[in-house]
Protein backbone atom coordinates (compact mmCIF):
# COMPACT_ATOMS: atom_id res chain seq x y z
CA UNK A 1 0.00 0.00 0.00
CA UNK A 2 1.39 3.31 -0.59
CA UNK A 3 1.82 5.85 1.63
CA UNK A 4 0.41 9.58 0.84
CA UNK A 5 3.30 11.95 -0.19
CA UNK A 6 3.75 13.87 3.28
CA UNK A 7 2.93 17.72 2.56
CA UNK A 8 6.20 19.67 2.58
CA UNK A 9 6.06 22.81 4.81
CA UNK A 10 6.91 25.58 4.12
CA UNK A 11 10.03 26.91 5.10
CA UNK A 12 9.58 30.24 7.69
CA UNK A 13 11.46 33.36 6.84
CA UNK A 14 12.09 35.31 9.99
CA UNK A 15 11.71 38.83 9.28
CA UNK A 16 14.39 41.03 9.15
CA UNK A 17 15.89 43.16 11.62
CA UNK A 18 14.78 46.79 11.95
CA UNK A 19 18.19 48.83 12.16
CA UNK A 20 17.88 51.14 15.21
CA UNK A 21 19.12 54.42 14.73
CA UNK A 22 19.70 57.64 16.58
CA UNK A 23 19.33 60.87 14.77
CA UNK A 24 21.52 64.26 16.10
CA UNK A 25 20.34 66.96 14.18
CA UNK A 26 22.05 70.38 14.29
CA UNK A 27 24.05 73.23 12.56
CA UNK A 28 27.45 71.50 14.01
CA UNK A 29 29.27 74.77 13.44
CA UNK A 30 31.73 72.93 13.51
CA UNK A 31 31.21 69.41 14.88
CA UNK A 32 33.28 68.75 18.09
CA UNK A 33 34.42 66.08 20.41
CA UNK A 34 31.03 66.46 22.49
CA UNK A 35 28.99 65.46 19.57
CA UNK A 36 31.11 62.24 19.29
CA UNK A 37 30.73 62.05 22.98
CA UNK A 38 27.00 61.58 23.27
CA UNK A 39 26.85 60.12 20.58
CA UNK A 40 29.19 57.45 21.98
CA UNK A 41 26.99 57.54 24.95
CA UNK A 42 23.80 56.75 22.66
CA UNK A 43 25.33 53.97 20.90
CA UNK A 44 25.64 51.93 24.34
CA UNK A 45 23.07 53.20 26.25
CA UNK A 46 19.99 52.86 23.94
CA UNK A 47 21.00 49.86 22.32
CA UNK A 48 21.35 51.61 18.13
CA UNK A 49 23.02 50.17 15.50
CA UNK A 50 24.12 53.64 14.22
CA UNK A 51 23.84 57.46 15.29
CA UNK A 52 23.57 59.39 12.43
CA UNK A 53 24.25 63.30 12.55
CA UNK A 54 21.94 65.59 10.79
CA UNK A 55 23.97 68.62 9.19
CA UNK A 56 21.30 71.20 8.64
CA UNK A 57 21.88 74.04 5.78
CA UNK A 58 20.62 76.02 7.94
CA UNK A 59 18.27 76.40 10.79
CA UNK A 60 15.37 78.50 11.02
CA UNK A 61 15.79 79.79 14.97
CA UNK A 62 19.44 80.79 13.84
CA UNK A 63 21.43 83.60 12.20
CA UNK A 64 22.96 82.85 8.89
CA UNK A 65 25.67 85.29 10.08
CA UNK A 66 28.83 83.34 11.20
CA UNK A 67 27.52 80.12 9.82
CA UNK A 68 30.23 78.09 8.07
CA UNK A 69 29.22 77.10 4.27
CA UNK A 70 27.78 73.29 4.03
CA UNK A 71 29.88 71.40 2.25
CA UNK A 72 32.97 72.71 5.46
CA UNK A 73 30.38 72.00 8.44
CA UNK A 74 29.64 67.93 6.38
CA UNK A 75 33.58 67.92 5.66
CA UNK A 76 34.68 68.67 9.92
CA UNK A 77 31.61 66.47 10.97
CA UNK A 78 33.37 63.39 8.80
CA UNK A 79 36.68 64.52 10.32
CA UNK A 80 35.40 64.54 13.85
CA UNK A 81 33.53 61.57 13.82
CA UNK A 82 35.88 58.86 13.62
CA UNK A 83 33.75 56.04 14.37
CA UNK A 84 32.63 53.24 12.32
CA UNK A 85 28.75 52.98 13.26
CA UNK A 86 28.56 57.23 13.51
CA UNK A 87 27.15 58.21 9.83
CA UNK A 88 27.24 62.16 8.92
CA UNK A 89 24.95 63.10 6.53
CA UNK A 90 23.01 65.83 4.24
CA UNK A 91 20.13 64.35 4.32
CA UNK A 92 17.93 67.27 5.02
CA UNK A 93 19.20 68.76 2.49
CA UNK A 94 18.67 66.17 -0.24
CA UNK A 95 14.91 66.07 0.97
CA UNK A 96 14.62 69.59 1.28
CA UNK A 97 13.49 69.64 5.16
CA UNK A 98 14.09 72.50 7.39
CA UNK A 99 11.66 71.07 10.60
CA UNK A 100 12.96 68.65 12.24
CA UNK A 101 8.72 67.31 11.89
CA UNK A 102 9.06 67.01 8.50
CA UNK A 103 12.54 65.76 8.48
CA UNK A 104 11.28 62.75 10.89
CA UNK A 105 7.89 62.24 8.62
CA UNK A 106 10.20 61.91 5.46
CA UNK A 107 12.57 59.27 7.24
CA UNK A 108 9.88 57.71 8.46
CA UNK A 109 8.08 57.03 5.33
CA UNK A 110 10.88 55.79 3.06
CA UNK A 111 13.05 53.92 5.37
CA UNK A 112 10.75 51.43 6.61
CA UNK A 113 13.77 49.51 7.82
CA UNK A 114 15.03 51.28 10.45
CA UNK A 115 13.20 52.36 14.02
CA UNK A 116 14.48 56.26 14.46
CA UNK A 117 15.33 57.83 18.06
CA UNK A 118 15.77 61.43 18.34
CA UNK A 119 18.56 62.44 20.50
CA UNK A 120 18.52 65.85 21.99
CA UNK A 121 19.82 67.56 25.15
CA UNK A 122 17.77 68.93 28.30
CA UNK A 123 17.89 72.38 27.04
CA UNK A 124 16.07 71.39 23.60
CA UNK A 125 13.31 69.52 25.66
CA UNK A 126 12.62 73.25 27.44
CA UNK A 127 12.26 74.72 24.41
CA UNK A 128 10.52 71.93 22.22
CA UNK A 129 7.06 73.71 22.32
CA UNK A 130 8.26 76.39 20.41
CA UNK A 131 9.30 73.92 17.34
CA UNK A 132 6.46 73.04 14.51
CA UNK A 133 3.98 70.44 15.23
CA UNK A 134 6.17 69.19 18.46
CA UNK A 135 3.63 67.47 19.94
CA UNK A 136 3.63 65.21 16.26
CA UNK A 137 7.06 64.58 16.98
CA UNK A 138 6.71 62.67 20.38
CA UNK A 139 4.34 60.87 18.36
CA UNK A 140 6.35 59.29 15.70
CA UNK A 141 9.39 58.63 17.25
CA UNK A 142 10.98 57.68 20.67
CA UNK A 143 12.92 60.87 22.37
CA UNK A 144 16.16 60.64 24.10
CA UNK A 145 17.31 63.46 26.18
CA UNK A 146 20.43 63.92 27.67
CA UNK A 147 21.29 65.68 30.56
CA UNK A 148 22.78 69.58 31.02
CA UNK A 149 24.15 71.60 33.76
CA UNK A 150 21.41 74.24 34.58
CA UNK A 151 19.12 73.08 31.92
CA UNK A 152 17.95 69.61 33.19
CA UNK A 153 15.87 70.92 36.23
CA UNK A 154 13.99 73.23 34.21
CA UNK A 155 13.92 71.00 31.36
CA UNK A 156 12.06 68.41 33.12
CA UNK A 157 9.35 70.84 35.00
CA UNK A 158 8.90 72.40 31.50
CA UNK A 159 5.67 72.31 29.30
CA UNK A 160 6.92 69.11 27.54
CA UNK A 161 8.03 67.02 30.08
CA UNK A 162 4.86 67.47 31.90
CA UNK A 163 2.72 66.73 29.20
CA UNK A 164 4.50 63.58 28.51
CA UNK A 165 5.37 62.45 31.96
CA UNK A 166 3.50 59.22 32.38
CA UNK A 167 5.06 58.34 29.01
CA UNK A 168 8.78 59.05 30.29
CA UNK A 169 10.64 55.39 30.54
CA UNK A 170 13.35 55.08 33.38
CA UNK A 171 17.06 55.22 32.72
CA UNK A 172 16.82 50.85 33.19
CA UNK A 173 14.20 50.52 30.45
CA UNK A 174 16.33 52.76 27.52
CA UNK A 175 17.43 50.19 25.34
CA UNK A 176 13.93 49.26 25.00
CA UNK A 177 13.11 53.17 24.12
CA UNK A 178 13.62 52.96 20.10
CA UNK A 179 11.42 49.71 19.23
CA UNK A 180 8.60 51.06 21.59
CA UNK A 181 5.20 52.58 21.11
CA UNK A 182 5.32 56.22 20.69
CA UNK A 183 5.03 58.60 22.87
CA UNK A 184 7.85 57.51 25.22
CA UNK A 185 11.10 59.25 26.12
CA UNK A 186 13.61 59.03 28.22
CA UNK A 187 16.25 61.34 30.14
CA UNK A 188 19.43 59.97 30.82
CA UNK A 189 22.28 61.37 33.37
CA UNK A 190 25.50 61.12 31.63
CA UNK A 191 29.06 62.52 31.85
CA UNK A 192 29.86 65.80 30.78
CA UNK A 193 31.86 67.21 28.55
CA UNK A 194 33.34 70.60 28.25
CA UNK A 195 33.40 70.83 23.91
CA UNK A 196 31.65 74.15 22.86
CA UNK A 197 30.96 75.15 19.42
CA UNK A 198 30.64 78.59 20.36
CA UNK A 199 33.77 78.79 22.52
CA UNK A 200 35.94 76.95 19.50
CA UNK A 201 34.27 79.68 16.66
CA UNK A 202 35.38 82.42 19.32
CA UNK A 203 38.93 80.69 18.99
CA UNK A 204 39.49 79.38 22.74
CA UNK A 205 42.24 76.17 22.94
CA UNK A 206 40.90 72.89 24.92
CA UNK A 207 42.46 74.12 27.95
CA UNK A 208 40.64 77.59 28.15
CA UNK A 209 37.32 77.94 30.03
CA UNK A 210 34.17 78.06 27.94
CA UNK A 211 32.72 81.73 27.77
CA UNK A 212 29.55 80.00 29.19
CA UNK A 213 29.14 77.81 32.27
CA UNK A 214 26.21 76.60 30.76
CA UNK A 215 28.67 74.78 28.33
CA UNK A 216 28.65 70.67 28.47
CA UNK A 217 27.89 69.12 25.37
CA UNK A 218 28.33 72.32 23.61
CA UNK A 219 28.17 75.92 24.45
CA UNK A 220 25.32 76.57 22.95
CA UNK A 221 21.71 75.62 22.32
CA UNK A 222 22.62 74.38 18.68
CA UNK A 223 25.01 71.72 19.94
CA UNK A 224 22.15 68.79 20.39
CA UNK A 225 19.77 69.42 18.22
CA UNK A 226 18.58 72.44 18.62
CA UNK A 227 15.42 72.70 16.28
CA UNK A 228 12.12 74.46 15.56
Amino acid sequence: MNRPTPKRRRKRCPGRRLRRIGLLGGSFNPAHEGHLHISRMALQRLALDEVWWLVSPQNPLKPSAGMAPMAARLDAAAAMARHPRIRVTDLEQRLGTRYTVDTLRALCRRRRDCRFIWLMGADNLGQMPRWKSWTAIFGMVGIAVFARPNYSLKALSGLAASRYARCRLSERAAPHLVMGKPPEWVFLKVRLHPASSTAIRAGLTDRQEPPSTNAAIGGSTENLGNRP
